[in-house]
């Protein structure tokens, strides 16, 4: 029977989310890719374990996580809650999403009420809870009115389905749109979970990271890592079929060579600082305390400590900040 490590909460620092009364650790587990009914179950439960024991009590999911089943992550996850970790159920920040499509029904994507208000039971279901920490809508609708969509995530909270709400790849006006209706009907919006790594500092330049800040709320960053780019494995290239994931896209405007060589620069700071570039470019993204957690994705239990290494050094000198900018400008 599983016990948790006594000393789960000495490994990690956590932020609160804005002026909120949410807490999370600065490095989330992301069960997108590799984390479905076609996985190995045991070796992903175990990584799931060794995850909480290190201090990462968020657990980031979606309802169409999960190849070849959509919603089978959530399934794999619900499995693995019940199993070990239902008695630390107060502990969790479970997360999960809708909006992505998840069937050939017009009400099986985007944020209608009516899509809304059923994929929160279904997921519920799937993770075999009585709520989530963080119900997101996952991207923003452009035929709904944004109202109907603020009033069905009010709805769940009220129903006691959600604690907190957040948004998912919503840029700046359509952030501030959604939160200040959100704002106006008292729904306890938090983040706003945005794709953001070096490699595309988009979220820190383009008014979303300023729009939480100004609400006094969080960024969330997904794909800190660029879908593994930002890791010594690409040092000396790029495969032609390398998996970019959408938001990600543009990285490759000036070819692969040139992000190549970007790597490479950065690779020689992160030696020089004693790092990873996986571990800098993690921490790079945390100097910003509105940045409450960035969410890693793997299935290496290796790779995982390695990764929550990052707190050991998530400071940068003023000539390192210079050198770095000055790689990715």
């Amino acid at each position: 029977m599983y016990a948790a490590a006594t000393d789960r909460y000495e490994h990690l620092p956590f932020r609160r989310v804005g002026d909120t009364g949410l807490q999370l650790p600065i490095i989330t587990l992301g069960l997108w890719r590799h984390f479905s009914s076609s996985d190995p179950f045991t070796d992903r439960e175990q990584l799931i374990l060794s995850a909480f024991d290190h201090g990462v009590f968020s657990f980031d999911l979606a309802n169409n996580y999960g190849k070849p089943d959509r919603g089978s992550a959530e399934k794999l996850f619900g499995q693995v809650y019940q199993r070990n970790l239902k008695p630390y159920r107060d502990e969790l920040v479970v997360t999960t999403k809708a909006g992505f499509e998840m069937g050939p029904s017009p009400f099986q994507h985007f944020n209608s009420r009516k899509n809304l208000l059923q994929s929160i039971d279904h997921s519920l279901q799937r993770l075999q809870m009585d709520y989530v920490d963080i119900f997101y809508s996952h991207r923003p609708d452009p035929e709904t009115d944004p109202e109907e969509t603020a009033l069905a995530l009010g709805q769940i909270v009220q129903a006691g389905k959600a604690m907190y709400i957040g948004i998912s790849n919503y840029d700046a006006a359509q952030s501030e749109t959604m939160i200040a209706l959100l704002t106006k009907y008292h729904v306890p919006f938090v983040v706003n979970q945005y794709s953001y790594n070096m490699l595309r500092p988009d979220a820190a330049r383009n008014g979303v990271l300023e729009t939480v800040k100004r609400y006094n709320r969080s960024l969330v960053a997904y794909g800190p890592l660029s879908e593994g780019l930002l890791t010594e494995r690409y040092l000396k290239g790029i495969p032609d079929d390398f998996p970019i994931h959408w938001s990600n896209t543009a990285i490759f405007n000036q070819g692969k060579a040139h992000v190549v060589d970007l790597l490479n620069q950065l690779e020689a700071v992160a030696q020089k600082r004693d790092q990873t570039l996986a571990q800098m470019a993690l921490a790079w993204l945390l100097r910003d305390q509105a940045v409450a957690s960035v969410i890693i994705g793997t299935t290496s239990e290796t790779n995982l400590l390695a990764n929550l290494a990052v707190a050991d050094h998530l400071t940068f000198t003023n000539d390192e900040v210079k050198q770095i900018k000055e790689i990715l400008a």
